[in-house]
């Protein structure tokens, strides 16, 4: 009987440490303590191997840092054991949807909900969750599940909490904001409803000030709580990028920040990733190569560090090296992990190191046929992120300043191809103004091909004219551009523009019109347009060459020309 009192004695005391090891588990999974988390769950799964609820905390773990093959061991290895296996189903669901397989998802999570007890919860905001932070999320789907979980238990903290998260992404921010006002009042240590409070403030990007006060008060209640740190980071973030007189300032604490919370986080693989993320945001090349180096000598296998040195040997001026470091990296990669950006820095590396001299100290192509696939991964980054297309127009510009015209037409032209392009106006305008002085700068045979491709250029002057009709210079350059070309009809196209463009010039009056360089171009205009009406319209031909004359009374050919139609 003694023995029986001692054993359960000790059963007891072993019983309320792991509910406390859970707890404290639990504890550092919320403040993103992740490796602190896996050591105390690896050991409470080496003392208690039937807690099935142990391996889906672990496994949820390395869900959290996109290692789903780990996560799935010890789904499959808890799905096994005695005690709450179902939470591992929940787990091994929360693949499926990673994997978009929706049906085979729902099977489990239907599967889990029909053997609940009257009681049970905890289940239902797991499997919310796992629709919250599925890499194909269903937002409506949570919140059905949270609020059932509510229907069971009006009094669960965690229930409101999740529910806020769901609502949060969902962008439906007051009810999100009022979720978690009910969980801060069901529980008042609850930091994560207290920091999400002021995230959602944060993400209005006009009260970074009452943001910054309430991450303090998080602050308050406990210094040594990480992820504040890192909303404060993005805040300042986000604010230096409004308040541009502030820029420096503002990043430089962001920065201070972040590394706030990395010391009060862990140095491990996956914090410094998440680093890494944030110095990319930030464009902390030199920082981020930094580092890269560091992460890679910790793991030479994880791809996504052959990614930011590729990113940050791009940006310090390495491009081989990038490209190197771009072609492993999606040489290594789960495609699902690919992103847009990753193919435009291959397209960027490549194409610079495709650019140098000639004998004469001209800007050359060397390797045409990498830059005509640096070209291709450039389309293919725009398939992957429109939005990245915003980038494009600086490199083409590059191209151009070094004379490189026909390579710089190939970058432009991506950007016309883009619906809702915000620079659609300038990367219509430089690509037909790169054709053009591509094309003035072949060899004379190479141009009697080029036809085609000046076509192309006068199209995109018609674009440039549709989005602003009064932009003078598109007119101009059309015209030069028909007149390239050389046919019948490109001349009565050019004859055409040219009217466009003494039309607006001289629609903006005198301050314009009196330019030396307008000057210089409406004679052009004038009479380039005028030898086409002296084969129809001789009245025409005479005011236009007369009105050159006036301009510039010196100019021999124009003074012919009008001699010959007054014969």
């Amino acid at each position: 009987m003694k023995n029986f009192k001692f054993l359960g004695l000790s059963l007891l005391v072993f019983g309320v440490a792991s509910a406390q090891d859970v707890s404290e588990a639990k504890k550092a999974i919320d403040a993103e303590q992740y490796q602190k988390a896996k050591k105390i769950l690896n050991t409470l799964i080496a003392s208690s191997p039937d807690e099935g609820k142990n391996y889906f905390l672990l496994g949820d773990i390395y869900l959290k840092q996109k290692e789903q093959d780990s996560a799935a061991i010890y789904f499959n290895r808890g799905k096994a054991v005695k005690n709450d296996p179902e939470y591992n189903t929940i787990g091994l669901g929360h693949i499926d949807l990673d994997d978009n397989n929706a049906a085979a998802a729902q099977a489990k999570f239907d599967a889990v909900e029909k053997e609940l007890r009257r009681k049970d919860v905890d289940q239902l905001i797991y499997i919310g969750r796992a629709y919250i932070g599925s890499d194909n999320p269903d937002y409506k789907k949570a919140i059905s599940y949270l609020k059932k979980a509510i229907e069971k238990d009006s009094k669960n903290a965690q229930a409101y909490l999740s529910l806020g998260d769901a609502y949060y992404r969902d962008r439906n921010q007051n009810e999100a904001y009022a979720s978690y006002r009910t969980a801060l009042s069901l529980d008042n240590t609850l930091l994560r409803a207290k920091l999400q409070i002021g995230t959602i403030t944060k993400n209005t990007r006009a009260a970074f000030p009452e943001a910054i006060k309430a991450f303090d008060e998080v602050i308050k209640a406990n210094p040594n709580y990480g992820p504040v740190y890192r909303e404060l980071a993005e805040t300042y973030y986000l604010w230096a990028n409004v308040d541009t007189a502030k820029y420096k300032e503002y990043t430089k604490k962001a920065l201070e920040y972040y590394e706030k919370y990395m010391s009060l986080t862990d140095y491990s693989l996956n914090s410094r990733m998440r680093h890494a993320d944030f110095l990319v945001l930030t464009r902390e090349w030199k920082a981020l190569e930094a580092e890269a180096a560091a992460m890679q000598k910790m793991d030479k296998v994880n791809a996504k560090i052959l990614r930011y040195l590729a990113y940050s040997a791009y940006e310090n001026g390495n491009y081989a090296a990038s490209a190197t470091a771009m072609q492993e990296f999606l040489a290594k990669v789960d495609p699902k992990r690919v992103i847009g950006r990753d193919y435009l820095y291959l397209g960027l590396a490549n194409l610079a190191t495709t650019v140098g001299k000639d004998d004469k100290d001209n800007n050359i192509i060397t390797d045409q046929a990498k830059f005509d696939q640096a070209i291709v991964d450039l389309k293919k980054a725009i398939e992957l992120d429109p939005t990245l297309i915003t980038e494009y127009n600086e490199v083409g510009k590059k191209l151009f300043g070094q004379k490189l015209y026909r390579p710089a037409a190939a970058v432009f032209e991506i950007g016309t191809t883009v619906p809702d392009n915000k620079n659609a106006f300038y990367d219509n305008f430089y690509l037909g103004y790169a054709i053009y002085y591509g094309h003035l700068n072949m060899p004379e045979e190479e141009q009697k091909t080029n036809i085609e491709r000046l076509k192309t250029g006068s199209a995109a002057m018609d674009k440039v004219i549709e989005l602003s009709p009064t932009s003078q210079d598109a007119y101009l350059f059309k015209a030069r551009i028909n007149r390239q070309i050389g046919t019948d009809a490109s001349y009565k196209t050019m004859a055409e523009a040219y009217d466009g463009y003494i039309r607006v010039v001289n629609e903006k009056g005198a301050e314009e019109t009196s330019k030396d360089n307008v000057k210089k171009y409406l004679v052009e205009a004038y009479s380039n347009a005028a030898g086409i009406y002296a084969l129809s319209d001789k009245a025409k031909a005479t005011d236009y060459y007369t009105k050159a004359l006036a301009i510039d009374p010196a100019d021999d050919y124009v003074k012919a020309e009008l001699s010959k139609l007054k014969k």
